[in-house]
């Protein structure tokens, strides 16, 4: 069976074809895209391992690589290492524990059932009710979906697959016992733990921000209380102009509230676009009806119980009687820190979604992966695949993924994949505008390292593909069409 991948949402479906639409944002079926995951099912046996001495990075081989490949050191400061994760055959594995029912979660879940068809397989949630698509919490708000359409599975479905769904915050891992405690006092035990206990959200050390009418948005309850606080023509401020701020903003306006968007940065989505197509996509949200302010600093919440308003570094105020901070999210490491665990910002992983535990795997928010934190949901899915398979004693990788971006922000269509700052002079960036849209490359020799596209995303595989092979300018003659500077050096 395929796999495909929603390349506006991030949605994933399993079937020999795309769906024709995706059930989560609406997106037609020609905006999926097979999504390729490494996967071998019986377990070989083990290879050496290599460590980089400069960053850490475990490679597993019979040889060091070349170069690392998170910090480039090259061969030679490699040392032999053996693996700390060795291969468990399925006699070995009679319990899973997966902590966390985001999607990594309910997919290592998924797949350990099929790998292992007599394994028990408990799932704790946190939050009480059936796991639901977070990616769908701004829907949601918009009042687009119901709270009954965010469920991934009716509880019949659990049932079926012979999973448990345990409700219950773990408080304690204990390796040594092969045991986890919740906060009620009740203790579980494992062969193999799955951490996709996902990420929480970062709320900035911004005096106010304990007020009554300031809340961040990552739960269903986050949402619930949001939607019950709301009344039509109330001012809203939204803090952060990243992705989640934007979608916020968006479904605040959908719902009738006047909305302001706060950006420290000197324009929107400064880690996907350039400065110029910031500015494009900021014209455009304001033309929606959203107040947008870029390059300004927030000092304050300032009100009595409840806020009343936004005071920035200048000293001017802006009025709200609600305020929304999206602030980026952080790991919820500290279980794995209070148990030992390898942690960086994240906990560090293999390609087998192993940690420094051989009982113990992660993916999803949490996991670390040659330095990278995805924090998004493709990734969560396919390292979820990886940790479930590996958890029962199956043998599958993750090489990782294009740190790509495609979504629909207020009926815009936007796209982005690579890097986009410039490092240094030997950097170019390359921008057009026009036929109803803005691109932009950042090339260096004749190789393409990022690219941006705002409005018309029609070439968004196209980059993608030439940025994952390496393709060089000169052999992409549909794509240079498009960039007539680009086309006179090298067409």
């Amino acid at each position: 069976m395929k796999t495909w991948k929603c390349e506006v949402c991030g949605y994933v479906h399993k079937g020999e074809s795309p769906p024709e639409f995706c059930p989560v944002c609406g997106a037609d079926r020609d905006r999926f895209s097979e999504m390729v995951i490494r996967v071998e099912r019986s377990a070989p046996a083990a290879a050496a391992a290599w460590r980089c001495s400069i960053c850490d990075h475990l490679h597993s081989g019979s040889a060091a690589p070349e170069h690392c490949p998170v910090c480039s050191a090259p061969a030679n400061l490699f040392a032999p290492e053996r693996e700390t994760a060795p291969v468990a055959g399925l006699a070995d594995v009679g319990r899973v524990l997966i902590l966390g029912a985001g999607v990594a979660g309910m997919t290592a879940a998924e797949e350990a059932r099929k790998a292992a068809p007599g394994v028990a397989i408990q799932l704790i949630s946190r939050e009480p009710g059936l796991p639901y698509y977070r990616l769908n919490l701004t829907r949601f708000l918009a009042g687009e979906v119901t709270e009954a359409e965010l469920a991934m599975q009716q509880r019949s479905w659990y049932e079926q697959q012979r999973i448990e769904l345990v409700e219950g915050d773990v408080s304690a891992i204990v390796p040594e016992a092969g045991e986890v405690k919740l906060r009620d006092g009740r203790m579980l035990s494992y062969d193999r733990l799955v951490l996709a206990s996902g990420a929480h959200p970062f709320v900035p050390p911004i005096a106010g921000a304990t007020r009554e009418g300031v809340s961040v948005l990552r739960t269903l309850a986050d949402a619930r209380a949001i939607r019950q606080r709301l009344q039509p023509g109330q001012r809203v401020v939204c803090i952060g102009g990243g992705l989640l701020g934007l979608e916020t903003a968006g479904a605040l306006t959908r719902q009738g509230a006047r909305v302001t968007l706060l950006e420290g940065q000197e324009w929107l989505l400064p880690r996907q676009l350039p400065r110029r197509g910031g500015q494009l996509l900021q014209q455009h949200v304001e033309s929606c009806g959203i107040a947008v302010r870029c390059g300004v600093q927030v000092r304050e919440l300032v009100g009595d119980e409840q806020v009343q308003g936004v005071r920035l570094a200048d000293d001017s105020v802006i009025p709200a009687e609600l305020v929304i901070i999206s602030a980026g999210v952080r790991p919820n490491s500290y279980l794995a820190r209070q148990s030992q665990l390898k942690v960086k910002t994240g906990v560090i992983v293999d390609d087998r979604m192993f940690t420094s535990d051989p009982a113990i795997l992660a993916a999803g928010d949490i996991a670390e992966h040659r330095g990278l934190l995805y924090g998004i949901w493709p990734a969560g899915y396919a390292q979820g695949v990886v940790a479930g398979i590996n958890a029962v004693g199956g043998h599958a990788e993750f090489s990782g993924l294009a740190p790509s971006t495609r979504l629909k922000v207020l009926e815009v269509e936007l796209f982005s994949i690579g890097q986009l700052s410039l490092a240094d002079a030997s950097y170019e960036l390359v921008e057009e505008e026009g036929d109803g849209g803005y691109r932009a490359l950042v090339c260096r020799d004749s190789h393409i390292l990022g690219a941006a596209l705002v409005g018309d995303t029609a070439l968004a595989q196209l980059l993608t593909d030439a940025i994952k092979d390496e393709v060089q300018l000169p052999e992409l003659p549909e794509l240079l069409k498009h960039f007539p500077r680009l086309a006179e050096r090298f067409g």
